[in-house]
């Protein structure tokens, strides 16, 4: 039986909680339906009732929000820039954004190095928050460029947790890589969905635990590298 606990804010927190980036891979394995689960899933997960709770309830503070795509090495594109979510209306024009996006790119590689370095650009951007995540989604290994190590020991993100969400079938190798490569820092994690298909459900799981900052007995995260 799983454990948990919520890790506790620190003494007086206010404002700001937890500034946290989405990073959606759209890399040429992802076709055109998996992207539409893939957008709407994360739409429809931050409307999920208990992710809504955990941004409105779950600590003192609001929770920053941005999204953006990565693929190949310089091909990034911001989604929804940074936002405070401090009421139902601000989550509501959360979700409208996301639902409204529209695909990047759909012919580049899975350069997910250049993809950390550009949450790194975001993170320098956000509101000033007690907590920082990144929050990596995809369905493949890195294949193009530096890889997620080397965008930890040469970028500023220190005091960054690091989350991943597996999108299992494509790739046979990618639940070993987000453990061993990707994933990061305090009360660090992977989810898995079962496919594109599953998408919706295991970015609610993943969201709902990071907002809170769950950390469930009996795992352990990597140390930061670099």
């Amino acid at each position: 039986m799983w454990l948990w606990t919520l890790a506790a804010l620190p003494a007086g927190a206010e404002g700001c909680r937890l500034a946290l980036v989405l990073a959606l891979d759209v890399s040429s394995s992802v076709d055109e339906v998996e992207y539409d689960l893939q957008r709407v899933g994360l739409a429809a997960a931050l409307d999920a009732p208990e992710v809504r709770h955990a941004i409105l309830s779950g600590g003192a503070g609001a929770v920053a929000l941005s999204a953006y795509e990565w693929s190949g090495r310089y091909k990034q594109k911001v989604l929804m820039d940074w936002r405070l979510l401090r009421s139902e209306a601000d989550i509501d024009k959360a979700v409208q954004a996301l639902t409204g996006s529209v695909r990047s790119e759909n012919a580049f590689p899975t350069a997910m190095g250049y993809g950390i370095g550009y949450a790194a650009r975001m993170l320098a951007r956000a509101p000033l928050c007690n907590r920082r995540v990144i929050d990596v989604s995809g369905d493949g290994v890195n294949n193009d460029g530096f890889g997620p190590r080397l965008a930890y020991r040469h970028f500023p993100l220190g005091d960054v947790t690091v989350n991943g969400l597996v999108i299992l079938g494509h790739d046979a190798e990618v639940l070993g890589f987000y453990r061993s490569e990707v994933i990061r820092g305090r009360n660090a994690f992977v989810e898995t969905a079962d496919g594109f298909e599953d998408f919706q459900s295991a970015m609610t799981r993943k969201l709902y635990r990071e907002i809170n900052d769950i950390m469930l007995g009996g795992t352990m995260s990597p140390a930061p590298r670099g």
